[in-house]
């Protein structure tokens, strides 16, 4: 208790020196302020990320103090975070040779090399650091990043270890060093550490969660499910850990269960656009597509933008015959998301489906464009063009699209263009090339362009009298 206190009487303490320095710069008066106090100022700007304040805070502070070490390494800590690297080096090597005991100017030190992108210096620079005693679990966290940054997973999950035993109720390194575990094929070796860790911190969240992914990862998910139970017996209101039980059990093909889970979850949740829509997509894995339209609904009901939601009402519709809605639906759904090229595709056919060709085009302009290597992409773009009569539009596409795709089947589109446009020498032309190309595929051909059936016969004849 009496901790708690005193961590209350220097949050107050602090806030009053706060407000009497930015009392101070707004009146353009002058309070003096001793070297510590100062320091106070500028790690509670900091700690905000106000690094305006922070530097008039530095700076005023070295105008008091100009031979202060502590603010001029305060003053260094800003300048890292403004990366003016040229600015920290010179005051580095100012620093240098009166600060190399001071662990402060040398985690800054090894900032400056991190940011730059050298982490073998930097963890030079910190290992120096760790001989004068100070700040070990910040240190170790520090050069595991560092050995992370290396892609030395071994080396890293070494000082996450370090940093974990310095401060054991650190969750940065206990999440780390899973990782590194991971990128090592550890798995163990993983959850060996982990279940030690859980003997001696049995109400540790972060470890409960770890021990949940770590069998979900795994595909146990029985086993998942106890360390999820475990987390929310010790944090009934942990909202995430929900979504993660219930994804358990939809895994496993209870989406009963996992429904009830779901529901137990907007309980607690804010924003709830997210749990109805997997509310829905469990009804609709029941086959339960009345009761999936009703949560999809609700889903956009909290947030009417949520296009997963409107996309999933799409589906449903056109398996019950809706066409219309469904129609409806993904536009909707493609108009917020217009790079996904799944939307892109499903709205294509719907309008092709629903006999506007028109409308689809922009949609299979965008597919060429975003998927130049997709053959099919280039076909069915063609196919709409020529539906439409825009034949000299076909021949422009087409023969952009027979540079990266010497198939029949374009060759076959092309012959029919020229036909349609009169230019018989450029059709039989193509044609010829997509007979040498696969002749197989001329009947199909024949019954879609019948422009192209008498010129198959003679160009049958000219291959034949060729060979």
């Amino acid at each position: 208790m009496g901790r708690r206190y005193d961590t209350l009487l220097e949050e107050y303490f602090g806030n009053e020196l706060v407000k009497k320095f930015e009392e101070m710069m707004e009146n353009n008066d002058e309070f003096y302020f001793d070297t510590e106090e100062l320091e106070d100022i500028i790690v509670h700007y900091l700690e905000l990320g106000d690094f305006n304040y922070a530097d008039n805070a530095v700076n005023y502070g070295l105008k008091l103090h100009p031979n202060s070490l502590d603010i001029k390494i305060k003053k260094l800590e800003v300048l890292l975070e403004w990366e003016e690297y040229n600015a920290a080096k010179e005051l580095i090597d100012e620093l240098k040779a009166s600060s190399m005991e001071n662990t402060d100017f040398l985690v800054c030190y090894a900032k400056y090399y991190s940011n730059l992108g050298n982490p073998k210096r930097s963890i030079d620079i910190c290992k120096k650091a760790l001989e004068l005693k100070e700040e070990e679990n910040f240190l170790h966290n520090f050069i595991a990043d560092e050995y992370v940054n290396l892609g030395d997973p071994f080396n890293a999950l070494k000082h996450y270890k370090k940093a974990l035993k310095e401060d054991p109720t650190d969750e940065y390194p206990l999440e780390n060093a899973m990782i590194c575990f991971s990128d090592l094929n550890k798995s163990e070796e993983a959850i060996a550490f982990l279940n030690e860790y859980l003997d001696d911190f049995a109400y540790s969240e972060t470890a409960w969660y770890e021990y949940g992914q770590f069998y979900f990862n795994r595909k146990n998910y029985e086993e998942a499910i106890k360390g999820f139970d475990y987390l929310l017996a010790i944090n009934s209101t942990a909202v995430g850990v929900y979504a993660n039980k219930a994804a358990c059990y939809e895994a496993l093909g209870q989406y009963k269960k996992s429904i009830e889970i779901y529901e137990e979850m907007l309980e607690l949740e804010y924003t709830k656009a997210f749990t109805f829509y997997k509310i829905g997509l469990c009804y609709k894995a029941l086959k339960q597509p009345v009761m999936a339209l009703n949560s999809f609904q609700r889903s956009l009901r909290e947030d009417p933008q949520f296009y997963l939601s409107m996309m999933e009402q799409s589906y449903l519709y056109e398996e019950m015959g809706g066409m219309p809605e469904a129609l409806h639906f993904a536009q909707e759904a493609t108009n917020l998301n217009e790079n996904n090229l799944d939307y892109q595709k499903r709205l294509a056919f719907l309008f092709i489906d629903s006999g506007k060709f028109e409308e689809s085009l922009a949609c299979l302009k965008k597919l060429v464009e975003a998927e130049p290597s997709r053959f099919y992409n280039w076909y069915a773009y063609s196919e709409v063009l020529m539906l439409l009569g825009e034949y000299d539009e076909t021949v422009t596409l087409l023969n952009a699209a027979v540079i990266s795709h010497n198939r029949a089947e374009l060759y076959y589109q092309l012959s029919n263009c020229y036909f349609n446009l009169k230019n018989q020498e450029k059709g039989i032309e193509s044609l010829q090339l997509a007979l040498s190309l696969d002749p197989t595929l001329a009947p199909d051909m024949q019954k879609k362009y019948p422009y192209i059936k008498d010129e198959v016969k003679k160009a049958k004849a000219k291959v034949r009298k060729k060979n």
